[in-house]
C-alpha cells in the first residue's frame, strides 16, 4: 500500500470517529462508502437493510467472496482525548439525548474494508470471479444483518461460497485472532416488567414492592449460570438495567429490567432462558403480585461458528500478511455476523484483528503475560477505548485482501 493511500485512509478513519451515527441512522457514513467504491468501479446499491451499502466488482467467471464490515457506534460519551474525539450527540432509542461514540471499533471496519476494495480493484489481474462488499447497518442493535438479509441480499446480489470478517480488539497490532468452532456467544436480550400495588413509602404494608421483587430477581438470577448450568458449559447472564419508581418516599407500580444472556449452544441457551422466566414468575408469586409479569423477547441472534475446513484454508492468507496468529478461545461477546452465513447457507470465517500499540507489549513472553497486559487496557465499549491508526489499518487491508484471494478465482497463466 502506497504512503499517500495510507495517508488518505487515515483521514478517511479519523473523519469516521469523529461523526459515528447510531444503528439503522449511518447516512452519513453509508455516503462516504459508496462515493468510495463508486471511484473505484465498483456497482453500488445504498439502503439495503435501511441503511446498508453494497458493493459488487466483477472480474470475470469464477466464485462470489463476501467481505462485511458494521457501521454503527454507540450511545456512549469518549474520553480518549485523542483529537478527532467524537462530541456528536444524537436522540437515543428511547428519546434521550445521548453521546454517540465509535466505541467498538466499528469505523476501523468501515475503513479497512474499504482500502481493501479498492486495493481489489487495482489488481484485479491477480484474480477472478466477484468480490461482494457489504457494509452492514445496526451490528449493536443485533438487527443489522437480518434486515439486509431479509430486503434480499443475496437473492439481488448473488450468494456467496464464503464469509469473511474481522473485528478489532485489545490484541496487539499485528496480531490476528483465530479460532475454528464456536468463536461468539449467541446473544438475548429481555425486557422484563414486574408489578405490584403502589402507595406511600411509609405504608408498605398495603402495598406490593416491586422494587424488592425486582430486586429479589436480581439476586436470585445470579444462581442461573453458578448452581443450573454443567460447569463444563458457558453461560453469561446480565442484568444491565433496573428501572423503578420516581421518589423515595412513593412505592411504583412496576419495575422494569432488562437483561442480556450469552450462550454457545441451542440446548444451554433453552436452559437458561426457562430458568429466567421460572424465576421471574415464582418470584412475581412469592411477593402476591396481582398481575404475572411481561416477559419480551427482543433482540436475538445465534453464536457465530467459524467453519473448521475454512478456517484451514484462510489461516495460511492471514499468515502471509505477516501477523502472528493466535487463539482466543471462545468469546462471550456476541456478534450478528453468523446470520449473513447462514442465511447465504455458506461457511463463515470471522477473526480478531489486533488494535493496540505493539509497544504496551514488550517484555510479554507468554499468552498469560499477554492477557494481563490486555486487561489493563480500555476494551471495545470502553468510552476510553480507540484502536491506534498505525499498524492495525495496514493489516486490516492485508487481512481482507489476502482472505478473499485465497477464496477467489486466480487468471490463467499468460
Amino acid at each position: 500500500m502506497q504512503v499517500t493511500e495510507l495517508e488518505d485512509l487515515a483521514t478517511v478513519y479519523q473523519d469516521l470517529h469523529e461523526h459515528p451515527e447510531l444503528s439503522f441512522r449511518e447516512f452519513r457514513t453509508a455516503g462516504i462508502v459508496a462515493a468510495r467504491l463508486r471511484a473505484t468501479g465498483f456497482d453500488v446499491t445504498e439502503g439495503v437493510g435501511r441503511t446498508g451499502v453494497v458493493g459488487v466488482l466483477r472480474n470475470g467467471e469464477g466464485p462470489t467472496v463476501l467481505l462485511r464490515a458494521d457501521m454503527d457506534a454507540l450511545p456512549v460519551a469518549e474520553r480518549t482525548d485523542l483529537p478527532y474525539a467524537s462530541t456528536t450527540r444524537a436522540t437515543g432509542a428511547d428519546g434521550e439525548d445521548v453521546h454517540v461514540m465509535h466505541a467498538c471499533g466499528h469505523d476501523m471496519h468501515v475503513t479497512c474494508l474499504i482500502g481493501a476494495c479498492a486495493q481489489m480493484a487495482r489488481e484485479r489481474d491477480f484474480w477472478r470471479g466477484t468480490l461482494l462488499a457489504v457494509f452492514q447497518p445496526a451490528e449493536e442493535a443485533g438487527g443489522g444483518a437480518k434486515a439486509m438479509v431479509h430486503d434480499g441480499l443475496f437473492e439481488r446480489f448473488g450468494r456467496p461460497v464464503i464469509v469473511l470478517g474481522q473485528h478489532v480488539t485489545p490484541l496487539p497490532a499485528g496480531v490476528v485472532g483465530l479460532r475454528a468452532g464456536p468463536a461468539f456467544a449467541a446473544a438475548d436480550s429481555l425486557r422484563v416488567t414486574v408489578f405490584g400495588r403502589g402507595g406511600h413509602g411509609s405504608r408498605p404494608e398495603i402495598c406490593i414492592d416491586p422494587v424488592v421483587m425486582a430486586a429479589a430477581i436480581v439476586l436470585r438470577l445470579q444462581t442461573v449460570v453458578s448452581r443450573e448450568v454443567s460447569p463444563g458449559e458457558q453461560a453469561v447472564v446480565t442484568v444491565g438495567a433496573l428501572h423503578a419508581g420516581t421518589a423515595g418516599n412513593i412505592i411504583p407500580e412496576r419495575a422494569e429490567l432488562q437483561l442480556t444472556v450469552r450462550s454457545f449452544t441451542p440446548d444451554v441457551r433453552s436452559q437458561v432462558l426457562d430458568a429466567i422466566t421460572r424465576i421471574v414468575k415464582a418470584e412475581a408469586v412469592a411477593s402476591g403480585a396481582q398481575r404475572e409479569p411481561d416477559i419480551e423477547f427482543s433482540d436475538s441472534y445465534p453464536a457465530l461458528v467459524n467453519d473448521h475446513d475454512a478456517v484451514l484454508r484462510t489461516r495460511g492468507a492471514l499468515e502471509s500478511t505477516g501477523g502472528a496468529i493466535v487463539d482466543p478461545g471462545p468469546l462471550t461477546a456476541s456478534e450478528d455476523f453468523g446470520v449473513l452465513a447462514a442465511a447465504a447457507a455458506a461457511p463463515c470465517v470471522y477473526w480478531l484483528l489486533g488494535g493496540s500499540d505493539p509497544s504496551l507489549f514488550e517484555g510479554a513472553t507468554s499468552s498469560a503475560q499477554m492477557a494481563e497486559r490486555m486487561r489493563s487496557l480500555p476494551s471495545n465499549h470502553s468510552p476510553e477505548y480507540a484502536p491506534v491508526i498505525h499498524p492495525t489499518l495496514e493489516l486490516g487491508v492485508a487481512t481482507l485482501v489476502s482472505a478473499a484471494r485465497t477464496w477467489l478465482g486466480r487468471m490463467p497463466a499468460q
